[in-house]
Parts: C-alpha cells; sequence; structure tokens
C-alpha cells in the first residue's frame, strides 16, 4: 500500500511537472512569434502560401457548418419557442447565438482538426527528418520560417472564415424561418438587424483571433518537439487537436464573460 501511493504521488508530480512545462513551451514559443510577427525579415511568399492554405482551403467546410447550423438552431429555436407563441423572436435568438458564440467556436474547432493537426503533421516531420536542425546549421531561425507565417495567416483567415459561417448560418436561419415558420424575407432580416449589432458580430471576430493563436501556437510547438519518427507525427497530431479543442472551449468561456462585462452593452 505504501509503495503504491509513493507510485501514484511520484506521477502526480510527473504529470504535474510536465504540465509547467508545456505551459511553460507554448508561453516562450508565444513570445518568441508574437516577435517575429512584428519585425524582419517576414516571408511573404509564405505567408500567402499559409493563407492560400488555411483560408481557400476551408472554404467549402466554413460553408457547410454556417449553412447546417443556421438550419439547425432555427428549426429547433422555432418549434421550442412556437410552443410559448415565441415564434417572432426566432430570427434575433438564433442570430445573436450564432454571431455571438456557435460561429467562432464551431469554426475554430473545425479549423483545429483540419488545419492545427496539418501544421502538426508537417512540422514534425521536418523535426524528425533533422530538416529544421539543418535550418539552424544555415543560421535560420525555424520560427520565422515555419511558425509566423503561420500565426500572419491564421490571424488573417479565421476571422475572415468566421464572418462567413455567420452570413450563411444566417442563410440557413432564412430558408428555415420562410418554409417551415411562413415568415418573409423583409420581416426576418428586419428582426436579425434590429437584434444583432456591431458590438455582438466584433465579439465573434475577437473571440476567432484569440482562438487562431491557440491553434497555432500548440500545433507549432506539438511539431517543433516530435519525437519517435513517424510514430510521433502521429501521435503529436492526434494530441494537438485534443488540446486545442479544449483550449478553445476553455478560453471562450472567459472571452464570454470578458466581452459581456467591457465590450458588449446590454
Amino acid at each position: 500500500m505504501i509503495e503504491n501511493s509513493e507510485i501514484e504521488k511520484k506521477t502526480f508530480i510527473d504529470k504535474l511537472n510536465e504540465s509547467f512545462f508545456l505551459m511553460g513551451g507554448l508561453s516562450k514559443l508565444a513570445k518568441n512569434t508574437f516577435i517575429g510577427c512584428i519585425s524582419r525579415p517576414i516571408y511573404l511568399s509564405k505567408v500567402s502560401d499559409q493563407i492560400v492554405n488555411f483560408g481557400i482551403g476551408s472554404l467549402s467546410i466554413t460553408i457547410i457548418i454556417g449553412l447546417v447550423m443556421g438550419l439547425v438552431m432555427t428549426i429547433n429555436f422555432g418549434y421550442g419557442l412556437a410552443k410559448f407563441g415565441g415564434t417572432l423572436y426566432v430570427p434575433a435568438m438564433v442570430n445573436l447565438s450564432i454571431f455571438r458564440e456557435m460561429s467562432p467556436v464551431f469554426t475554430s474547432l473545425i479549423i483545429s482538426g483540419r488545419i492545427g493537426s496539418g501544421m502538426a503533421a508537417e512540422i514534425g516531420s521536418m523535426q524528425v527528418t533533422q530538416q529544421i536542425d539543418a535550418l539552424r546549421a544555415l543560421g535560420t531561425n525555424p520560427i520565422r520560417i515555419l511558425v509566423v507565417p503561420r500565426m500572419i495567416a491564421a490571424i488573417i483567415c479565421l476571422p475572415l472564415l468566421t464572418a462567413l459561417s455567420d452570413l450563411m448560418g444566417m442563410i440557413g436561419g432564412l430558408i428555415v424561418s420562410m418554409n417551415e415558420f411562413k415568415m418573409t424575407p423583409g420581416f426576418y432580416f428586419n428582426k436579425v438587424f434590429l437584434a444583432v449589432r456591431f458590438d455582438d458580430f466584433f465579439s465573434g471576430l475577437l473571440k476567432s483571433i484569440v482562438f487562431a493563436v491557440i491553434v497555432t501556437i500548440i500545433s507549432c510547438y506539438k511539431g517543433l518537439n516530435t519525437k519517435d519518427g513517424t510514430r510521433g507525427v502521429g501521435e503529436s497530431t492526434t494530441w494537438v487537436v485534443v488540446v486545442s479543442s479544449l483550449f478553445i472551449l476553455i478560453s471562450d468561456f472567459f472571452l464570454s464573460k470578458l466581452v459581456l462585462l467591457f465590450w458588449i452593452k446590454e
């Protein structure tokens, strides 16, 4: 019994040390990346390549996410509120939820699975094949050439993808409202624009910028610290999707609280 308790205590301490080491590594990488984003050199060709991969490559999935989100939320809110005679409030409630929460969170979660895992796999493969060591030997900073372009592309593209998801969610809500609840387009958009203000739209974009930073830092950090060959690359991609999703969901609560306190005026 004593030996088991000592083993459990040692395991807990080891995990705690790993957590502190992880947070320290992420913080250090974030600091160096932000310094690289505001100082020269910036490799614009690599930034443009990442924008194409990140933004244009994610258009189709973003359109589907936004449209389905609007369809599903409107039909559920609509029939739920119809029991209490509140169908007229469906456009306002659905679009407030989409603009403030659902669109930035869902879009970021999908992007963390598509782009985050790809970042970790690509950089991890370079790490295990010693290509990153070769960059250092040539006097090139790996963070500037690998992480900074991805960070800039993520900060540019994820808010734009979130805005596209907002638009598609609004269209999805319109389709259901017209067919299921017999609303006219004019009535629907009037209710939406009376309820949804610039504060609500901007708060979603602000969240998406933070989520872009989270996904990029976590993915690149794990890629730069990948070990054990091709097996390690596979483990890194799985780890990135799980951890970045957890960070997004946890940070969303605190961001929502801050936005409601300091930005959105009820």
